[in-house]
C-alpha cells in the first residue's frame, strides 16, 4: 500500500515540496487543502473551528498564496474569506499536492509573493485495457465519517475517471470539556474523459461540482452553501520535435455561490450585532486559460514561455428575515481581470550547476461597480468611485543558483524574487475605509511589492535527509487591516499601505535508525515588522518544532508525533487580515498523535490513530474570536479538539 503515516512532508528539491494528497496522514485526514496544507512545515492556517481555516504560509495568506487546482484558479466569493480557495478542495480527490516557496516561479500566475500551491490529478495512460480503483472510509469521533471513492477505467486510446466524497462532523469538544460550534458537512463529484493516442498526447475534457454547510463559533454567520461548479478542458503535447519539447492548453470556467445566514445552523443572538435573522449570498464566476511551451534551445537551456489570463466577477444579494434574499436580484459590484506574460530559463553550465530565472508582466485591471459604498455599519450612501477603473502594469521576476556538491549528496542554493500583487477583492472591497484622505480602499490601496532573498542546503544520502530553507524579505505597500470595535454597531475595518520587513524559514531531517526504525524532526518560524509602525506585523504564526518516530514493517506500522509551539509574545493588537487579527499574546502548547497501521494485503490497507493524546486545552494563534453568539466560552480564540480517535481503510488496486 506504500509508506507509513506522514507526519511533515520535506522539500524534494530547492523551495519545492511534492506529496501525495492520498497517502495517510497525521493529524486525523484533512477535511480540507488548508487542513491539508497544515502538515507541511512552514505552514499554519486562520483557525475557524471544524474547517474551512484560511492557508498561511510563513505569515503571509490571501492572494499572497496562488492556489491552483488543475491549473485553474478557483476564487471564493466571501467578502471575509469563509470560503477561501482551499474550502473547495477535498485533497483525496487528487494525485498529486506541488508547493513552491516564496517568489521562486513565474510561470503558474500572478502574485504569489508568498508561493504557489497546486492539487492536481495525473492519471496515468493505460498500456491495456482495465480499471483502477483508490477508495478510504473514515471514522472518527464527534460523528467524523469521510468516503472517498476514485475509479478510473480505460485502454490505450483513453480513459474515464470518477472521484467522488462526502464527509461529516458534528461539534467537537476541546480538551476541557467544552462543546465548541464547528460542525460540518461536505460533498464532491468530479469527472474525466481523457484521450491518449499515444504517450505523448494527452486530451482531457474535466467537470465537477461540490456543496456543503460549515457552522463557526467564531463568526456571527455560518456556511450554508459552499457550491462549486468547475469545468476545464486541457490539452498537452510531447517530443514534439528536437527544440519543442512540450505545448500545454487550458481553458477553464469555475463557479463559486456561497450562501451565509445566522438562522440555519443556530438561533440568532438578541444580544449580538445580528439579533434578528439575516442572510447574504455571494457568487463569483471565474474563466480563464494558459498557453505554454517548453524548447529544448540547446543541450544546456530550457526555456518555458507563454501567456495566462482570467476574468472573473463578483456579485451579493442580502436581507433580513428568513429566506428574503432569495427574493431580491443580485447586484454586480467588480470585475476584474488579468493577462500576463511569462518565460523561464533553465542553464546548466556544468553537469553539476543551475542557473534559473524567470520574468513576467501582468496587466491587472479591476472595475468598481457598486452604487452605494458603506462606511459605517448599516448606513449606505453613494459610493464615489462607482464605475471607475484600476489599472495597472506589474512586472515581476526570479534568478536562483543551484550547485551539488561533488564530495557528497549536497545541493546548495539562493536566489531572489521580486513579486508585485495586485489588491484582490477582500483588500479592495471589503474594507470600511481606505488610507486616511482617501474616498475608500479602492482608491487608496497600493499594489504590494514584496523583493526576497531565498537560500538553504540539501542533504539526501540513504539513511540521512536534511534540508533547510532560509528566506529575509522587504514588502514595500505591504496590505495592512486595521480594526476598531463599533459595540452593538459591530466592527468597522481600514485598508491602507505600509512598508514591512520578513524573515525566518524552516528545517528538517530524516534518520533511519535501524531496519524499519525512522526518525524525523521540523522546526518553523516566521517574523515580521510593521516599519512603517514600528511594531510587529500581525498575525505571524509561532515557532513550530514537530518530532516524528515511526516503524515500519512488510505489514505493520506504526508512529507518534509530537508538536510543540512556542508562545508568541510579538503581536500588533487591533490589527490583522481580513478574516482574523492578534487578540493578544498566546500560550505555548504541546500535543502527541499516536497511530499504527496493518497492511491486511496490497491491496487493503487499516490505520488507526489517536491526536492529542493527553487532551490538552489549547488555542491556535492564528485564530478567530471564541464567541459569535454561542455562549460558548473561550480565552480569546477558538479551542482545538481534545482528544481524538480516529480509524481509516483504504482500498487500491
Amino acid at each position: 500500500m506504500g509508506p507509513a503515516v506522514v507526519t511533515a512532508p520535506r522539500e524534494t528539491s530547492p523551495l519545492t515540496i511534492v506529496t501525495d494528497p492520498k497517502a495517510p496522514r497525521q493529524p486525523v485526514p484533512a477535511s480540507d487543502g488548508a487542513d491539508y496544507l497544515k502538515s507541511i512545515p512552514g505552514f499554519s492556517a486562520i483557525r475557524n473551528g471544524g474547517t474551512n481555516g484560511d492557508p498561511v504560509l510563513r505569515g503571509m495568506f490571501g492572494s499572497r498564496l496562488n492556489i491552483l487546482t488543475n491549473g485553474t484558479s478557483m476564487l471564493g466569493a466571501c467578502p471575509a474569506r469563509m470560503d477561501n480557495p482551499t474550502s473547495y478542495i477535498t485533497p483525496e480527490s487528487f494525485d498529486q499536492l506541488t508547493v513552491i516557496k516564496g517568489p521562486e516561479s513565474v510561470i503558474w500566475g500572478p502574485g504569489a509573493s508568498a508561493g504557489t500551491v497546486m492539487f492536481d490529478r495525473k492519471t496515468k495512460r493505460f498500456a491495456a485495457p482495465g480499471v483502477r480503483f483508490d477508495g478510504a472510509a473514515q471514522v472518527g469521533e464527534w460523528g467524523r465519517n469521510d468516503i472517498n471513492a476514485d475509479l478510473t477505467t480505460g485502454a490505450p486510446e483513453g480513459y474515464a475517471r470518477i472521484v467522488g466524497s462526502h464527509g461529516h462532523q458534528g461539534d467537537y469538544e476541546d480538551g476541557a470539556g467544552n462543546t465548541v460550534p464547528s460542525k460540518w458537512n461536505k460533498w464532491s463529484a468530479d469527472a474525466s474523459l481523457g484521450w491518449t493516442p499515444d504517450d505523448d498526447t494527452r486530451l482531457e475534457l474535466n467537470a465537477g461540482t461540490s456543496n456543503g454547510d460549515a457552522r463557526y463559533g467564531g463568526r456571527s454567520m455560518d456556511g450554508v452553501k459552499f457550491r462549486r461548479d468547475s469545468f476545464n478542458l486541457k490539452f498537452e503535447r510531447d517530443a514534439i520535435n528536437d527544440v519543442v519539447s512540450k505545448l500545454e492548453a487550458l481553458a477553464y470556467y469555475n463557479y463559486a455561490d456561497h450562501l451565509m445566514d445566522n438562522y440555519s445552523l443556530r438561533t440568532p443572538d438578541p444580544m449580538s450585532s445580528m439579533p434578528t435573522a439575516m442572510a447574504s449570498e455571494v457568487d463569483r464566476r471565474t474563466v480563464g486559460g494558459r498557453v505554454a511551451v517548453t524548447l529544448d534551445l540547446a543541450p544546456a537551456w530550457s526555456l518555458i514561455g507563454g501567456l495566462d489570463g482570467s476574468r472573473n466577477a463578483h456579485r451579493s444579494r442580502s436581507a433580513a428575515g428568513v429566506d428574503a434574499y432569495a427574493a431580491l436580484p443580485w447586484t454586480k459590484d467588480a470585475d476584474a481581470s488579468d493577462i500576463g506574460a511569462f518565460a523561464q530559463l533553465t542553464w546548466k553550465p556544468a553537469a553539476r550547476q543551475r542557473v534559473i530565472g524567470g520574468v513576467r508582466v501582468d496587466r491587472a485591471e479591476t472595475t468598481d461597480q457598486r452604487g452605494d459604498a458603506t462606511a459605517m455599519a448599516m448606513m449606505a450612501m453613494p459610493n464615489p468611485t462607482a464605475n471607475q477603473s484600476r489599472i495597472d502594469a506589474l512586472p515581476s521576476g526570479f534568478m536562483r543558483y543551484e550547485q551539488d556538491l561533488a564530495d557528497g549528496p549536497i545541493t546548495l542554493f539562493i536566489g531572489l524574487g521580486h513579486a508585485e500583487r495586485f489588491p484582490d477583492y477582500w483588500e479592495l472591497f471589503s474594507p470600511d475605509a481606505g488610507a486616511v484622505g482617501s474616498s475608500n480602499a479602492f482608491s487608496s490601496v497600493k499594489p504590494e511589492k514584496t523583493t526576497q532573498l531565498d537560500l538553504g542546503v540539501q542533504y539526501n544520502s540513504k539513511a540521512l535527509k536534511a534540508w533547510t530553507s532560509l528566506y529575509a524579505g522587504y514588502v514595500q505597500d505591504y496590505i495592512l487591516f486595521l480594526y476598531q470595535s463599533g459595540g452593538m454597531m459591530g466592527s468597522s475595518s481600514q485598508a491602507l499601505n505600509v512598508n514591512a520587513r520578513i524573515a525566518g524559514g524552516e528545517a528538517g531531517v530524516e534518520y533511519t535508525l535501524a531496519s524499519g526504525w525512522k526518525t524525523d524532526a521540523t522546526l518553523a518560524y516566521a517574523w515580521g515588522e510593521n516599519r512603517s509602525m514600528g511594531q510587529a506585523l500581525p498575525q505571524m504564526p509561532p515557532l513550530e518544532a514537530r518530532f516524528g518516530l515511526g516503524y515500519e514493517t512488510s505489514n505493520w506500522t506504526a508512529g507518534a508525533l509530537w508538536r510543540v509551539v512556542a508562545a508568541q509574545r510579538r503581536v500588533a493588537v487591533g490589527e490583522g487580515n481580513v478574516v482574523g487579527k492578534d487578540f493578544g499574546p498566546s500560550a505555548g502548547f504541546g500535543t502527541l498523535a499516536l497511530n499504527g497501521g496493518y497492511d491486511f494485503s496490497k491491496q487493503v490497507r487499516l490505520t488507526v490513530g489517536v491526536d492529542n493524546v493527553l487532551n490538552q486545552r489549547y488555542t491556535e494563534h492564528l485564530n478567530l474570536a471564541g464567541d459569535a453568539g454561542f455562549g460558548y466560552s473561550a480565552d480569546t480564540s477558538i479551542n482545538e479538539p481534545g482528544r481524538t480517535f480516529w480509524a481509516k481503510l483504504a482500498v487500491k488496486y
